[in-house]
């Protein structure tokens, strides 16, 4: 299944909204159902009341009837005030049991009232809920439309584009082909160029990209792309098998065109293949459903058949082989900054033994001169003070010798230095070193 189809990704999509909605109108007419059935049990709970209602009625109109006959039948024995007494009594008495059997009634259906009016409430908020996800879902799908639309729009102009011409795909080809270089981390005019002229102006490749130690490879981008197009929009499906069949004989005869030009010859540091780019991995696929030995001959030939992902991986190991090169020159660098620094070091320590040397001497001759003044000048001296000569009241303090040593520097080995720049550095790359 070909899915860089904007065609097939589209009805799939339009099938994933589909489910969705019907899942959504399946969940809505759950609910209902359920809302249905409790409001049909609410509904018979209330007949039942009703009913108890009018039992109710009917004795106390049987009671009132048979009160009346009574009456009726003393009216011939007693007065007419004991009969009327006996009316309003038993008047008195139903309208009390009427009240009484009515504010029974409203304690039984208040309950039932009660939850009616939740269940209105719910229902209203379901219904809500409902059409407002309705109508959210309508937006996605006015939208996904109208994407749809503006895809099948630019698909349109970019196949009207392709078919003007090979000059048309082969620059649609280049700038694909330099936004994978750039994406992989490769700087145009740098780490790769384009429409380089080799062998005497004879050779003119789409890219070279360039390599540590000089080296350099070839990447070509003149797929033509002009049947596989036809194949994409013939509506039958032998009309689509035989311009698909074309697109592989296409590019079969590509590969044979780009192994006849041996690219790594007029080069002077070549790996011996060229790339064989192609602007899509559905575009290789076709071709490689309708001819299978495709790539075996094209390696056989010394092409490589390359689609934007697997070009980016290639180029990635190019960018890493980059920075290991820097990274070794840097490591020259720092070893012969590290043999220079240590030389003057050496040198320094050199003249710092020096000033160690003199500072000692100079304490030696301090100690002479200190015993010397002790010894033969500061005795005489004293005997003025015997004498009582006045000297302004000032003594001669006593002069003692220096006793500290000065600290010896231990000695740099410069011929170590002399010695160790002939060897190389090494630079570590993971666990393996790398010289």
């Amino acid at each position: 299944m070909n899915f860089s189809d904007p065609f097939l990704v589209l009805a799939l999509v339009l099938l994933v909204v589909a489910i969705v909605a019907a899942a959504v109108a399946v969940w809505a007419m759950a609910r209902a159902g359920q809302a249905e059935a409790k409001a049909w049990g609410l509904n018979e709970q209330l007949v039942q009341a009703g009913e108890r209602a009018r039992l109710l009625e009917d004795q106390a109109a049987t009671q009132a009837e048979l009160l009346r006959a009574q009456a009726a039948q003393q009216a011939t024995m007693t007065a007419n005030t004991v009969a009327e007494a006996l009316i309003r009594r038993t008047e008195d008495n139903f309208k009390s049991r009427e009240l009484l059997s009515q504010q029974r009634l409203e304690a039984q259906l208040k309950p039932v009232a009660e939850t009616l009016a939740k269940f209105e409430a719910q229902v209203t908020a379901v219904e809500k809920a409902r059409a407002e996800e309705t109508g959210g879902l309508k937006a996605q799908i006015a939208a996904l439309m109208e994407a749809s639309t503006a895809t099948q729009l630019e698909a349109r102009k970019l196949s009207a584009a392709l078919r003007r011409g090979a000059g048309v795909q082969g620059r649609w080809g280049e700038q694909m082909l330099r936004n994978v270089l750039e994406m992989a981390g490769l700087k145009h005019g740098v780490d790769f160029h384009e429409q380089v002229q080799l062998d005497g102006n004879r050779l003119r490749p789409d890219v070279v990209v360039k390599m540590p130690r000089n080296a350099a490879f070839v990447i070509d981008a003149k797929c033509s792309l002009t049947a596989y197009l036809e194949g994409q929009d013939a509506v039958e499906d032998g009309l689509r098998e035989a311009a698909l069949v074309r697109h592989a004989a296409s590019v079969r005869e590509h590969i044979r065109q780009l192994s006849a030009k041996a690219y790594w010859d007029a080069l002077e540091v070549s790996p011996d293949f060229v790339a064989m780019f192609v602007p899509g991995d559905g575009i290789l696929a076709a071709a490689l459903e309708r001819a299978p030995d495709l790539m075996t001959e094209a390696m056989e030939r010394r092409v490589i058949v390359v689609t934007p992902s697997t070009l980016f991986a290639l180029c990635k190991a190019v960018a890493y082989g980059w920075r290991v090169e820097e990274q070794a020159k840097n490591a020259v660098e720092v070893a012969a900054l590290g043999r220079e620094l240590y030389k003057r070091v050496a040198d320094m320590g050199g003249h710092v033994a020096g000033v160690g040397r003199s500072l000692s001497l100079a304490v030696d001759k301090y100690n002479a001169f200190v015993g010397s003044l002790e010894s033969r000048v500061l005795p005489k001296a004293r005997e003025f003070e015997r004498l009582k000569v006045e000297g302004g009241g000032k003594s001669i303090d006593e002069v003692g010798a220096i006793e500290t040593a000065v600290r010896p520097v231990t000695k740099l080995d410069v011929a170590e230095i002399e010695t160790s720049h002939l060897e190389s550095p090494t630079l570590t790359l993971g666990n393996d070193p790398t010289t």
